[in-house]
């Protein structure tokens, strides 16, 4: 504990940088809190900050607190022009986690010749703070994607073609913000090569970029996401390899498959197919009926796919359909960005 009958000018200067400092990193503590409780409404990583802040306010002992009368700060009010450049929650997030690690180790290093517990304790909680901060950033990120699966309701699955990337400007041009790249023929090398194509593209125009069952080029390409079938690899392994910045989308067309999915934490589902289709030869339709049932209590995205093109979307609107995915309808347009902009009026349009 603190050696409390030492009163001399050093220890004065030596508890006004640890008064400092634990405000400091109760200040950080409490933006990465905040965030994590109304940015991300994740309980867990609330409780954990919260108990942090607690653990040094118990340690902000009254000896540092009287300490800053004792001697005047002839810094106090200085800032940095970096400051204002801290536009984004990620930004802020970073800047602030950085904040908490470096006013931590400061008191690591001022309370360790006097306050051995107090040094303990701020340097356990570091190290906390780098993995707090790279899931944080994960979930923002990941969250960002949610958002735009939930805004914008038209989905398109690539097909093989020869001008497939001019396909894919044309769409996004037109507005589209979700593209689901699948691979057909050709070497990992060609697919790897491609996907980053379509991720550069993806970015440019704010769209989500989804690769099709690949964890590894997903991966490599730094895809947004991943969409699974039920015969690919399970959503719990994938959420190992991918972490948790990366979204995960699921096919699914019964109850048990869709509770599942759920349980596991998909961020959306693909039901279907509604209709038959050439994509998916030797899959029966479910139908709409069979989608209302399944779909009437989900709490999460969900888009129906199979057989769905521009002359059948209004029908499926009116049956309470609004977000649809769409394969041969756009990849095999003559004019793939005036068919995108039709459809996107479509579905935005109120029954």
């Amino acid at each position: 504990m603190l050696n409390s009958n030492t009163t001399n000018a050093e220890d004065l200067r030596i508890y006004q940088i640890i008064d400092a400092n634990l405000d400091r990193a109760r200040e950080g503590l409490r933006v990465l809190e905040d965030w994590a409780r109304f940015g991300l409404s994740k309980e867990k990583y609330v409780e954990k900050i919260k108990n942090f802040r607690q653990i040094l306010g118990r340690n902000h002992l009254e000896v540092y607190k009287q300490s800053r009368n004792h001697l005047e700060d002839k810094c106090k009010g200085l800032t940095h022009q970096e400051q204002m450049n801290r536009k984004t929650s990620e930004q802020i997030l970073s800047s602030n986690s950085g904040r908490i690690q470096e006013a931590l180790r400061v008191i690591e290093e001022f309370s360790r010749p006097h306050n051995h517990e107090l040094s303990k304790i701020a340097s356990e909680i570091r190290y906390e703070i780098y993995t707090i901060e790279i899931d944080l950033l994960s979930l923002s990120k990941c969250k960002k994607s949610e958002e735009i699966l939930k805004e914008n309701d038209l989905y398109v699955i690539t097909d093989q073609k020869d001008n497939l990337i001019n396909i894919i400007e044309e769409i996004l041009i037109a507005g589209v913000r979700i593209i689901q790249h699948r691979f057909k023929t050709g070497t990992d090398k060609d697919h790897l090569q491609e996907a980053i194509q379509i991720k550069n593209l993806c970015e440019r125009y704010n769209s989500l970029f989804i690769i099709n069952d690949r964890v590894d080029i997903a991966l490599a390409s730094n895809a947004d996401g991943i969409h699974l079938g039920q015969e690919d690899l399970d959503l719990k392994t994938a959420r190992k390899l991918l972490g948790y910045s990366k979204i995960i989308g699921i096919s699914a067309n019964n109850e048990i498959d869709i509770s599942k999915a759920l349980n596991e934490g998909c961020n959306y589902i693909g039901i279907g197919p509604v209709f038959e289709t050439e994509t998916k030869k030797n899959k029966k339709p479910i139908g709409i009926d069979k989608i209302k049932s399944l779909t009437e209590d989900l709490n999460i995205p969900w888009f129906a796919i199979g057989g769905i093109n521009k002359n059948n979307i209004s029908h499926l609107k009116s049956n309470g359909f609004k977000k649809v995915a769409l394969v041969s309808q756009l990849m095999n347009s003559e004019d793939p960005k005036e068919d995108a902009i039709m459809i996107l009026k479509e579905l935005s349009h109120e029954n």
